[in-house]
């Protein structure tokens, strides 16, 4: 074994893991506020970052502003994503909604191809190119602000969640919606609310991933099956286990290519996965009955 890979291999894992945990927290949301999967969460990652692209170098926006703009539109697809096919379904049996998230996510994509083209893009890291050499490992600085938007979203999700009324409301309908009509919560407007914080996760981790790794039309599909990945391998509606389970399976991930081959990336995490589902269906940090948000 390769000692001195190490650091790096652990670096891109966490660096990727965050990638994951910020998508994997958009499935968790929704699970927790419907019961859906969504499959459309791949795409708002692709969105966030292809927005961002066209605000810095098209519209020549400062990254920061265009950071913000960004994600805020993706919060609104997502919302609209909710407000529109999914709320005014005449079916709502769960398949048939689930169904519509992946008309949604072919529709993401289609249009993203036409707007973006097929080619992969890039725009500039945040604080540079130079990396950070410690412990013989090369962090780019662009790793440590993924690290760190990390780290505060889940510092504010976590204060949101249970330091909030809004917050509260929203564990309220999810745990029981009935419950939370009847003391005169509305649900719908929660539901629209978990679409655009999920709209607004994806987005971000897409922004945030971009400048390592580009981005083209499709490839927001690759990320959003890790993310979901992640999110089962940690227990599927747990937002502990969806962090837990993200950074996992990025480490994992990245010493399986580093130290096997790289041509087996994504099929070793996916191994993992089954392997992990197997010993464990609930999820390495789920129980028989998911504890939400």
């Amino acid at each position: 074994m390769s000692w001195y890979l190490v650091p790096q291999l652990l670096v891109a894992g966490v660096t990727n893991g965050s990638i994951y945990a910020l998508i994997a927290l958009g499935y968790c949301l929704i699970q927790n506020a419907t019961g859906l999967v969504n499959f459309a969460q791949g795409d708002f990652v692709m969105l966030g970052a292809m927005l961002m692209l066209s605000l810095v170098h098209a519209a020549h926006l400062p990254m920061p502003l265009a950071f913000v703009i960004s994600v805020a539109l993706v919060a609104c697809i997502g919302m609209a994503l909710e407000r529109g096919p999914i709320r005014h379904s005449r079916n709502r049996d769960v398949l048939t909604l689930v169904m519509i998230t992946i008309g949604a996510s072919i529709s993401f994509r289609g249009a993203s191809m036409l707007i973006w083209g097929k080619s992969s893009h890039i725009f500039p890291g945040l604080g540079g190119e130079n990396p950070i050499i410690f412990l013989k490992a090369a962090i780019l600085p662009q790793s440590l602000w993924i690290l760190f938007f990390s780290i505060v979203t889940l510092g504010f999700l976590y204060f949101f969640f249970h330091r909030t009324l809004l917050g509260k409301a929203v564990r309220a309908a999810a745990d029981n919606p009935h419950g939370a009509v009847l003391i005169g919560i509305s649900v719908r407007r929660l539901v629209a609310l978990a679409f655009a914080m999920s709209g607004a996760l994806g987005a971000m981790a897409g922004i945030l991933i971009t400048p390592i790794t580009s981005m083209s039309y499709d490839t927001g599909l690759m990320l959003g099956l890790k993310g979901f990945a992640g999110a089962i391998l940690g227990g599927y509606g747990s937002t502990a286990g969806a962090v837990a389970g993200g950074l996992l399976l990025g480490v994992l991930e990245s010493f399986g290519a580093g130290l096997i081959s790289s041509a087996y990336k994504d099929a070793l995490a996916f191994l993992i996965l089954l392997v992990i589902l197997f010993v464990r269906p609930a999820g390495l940090f789920g129980s028989t009955r998911v504890k939400r948000l």
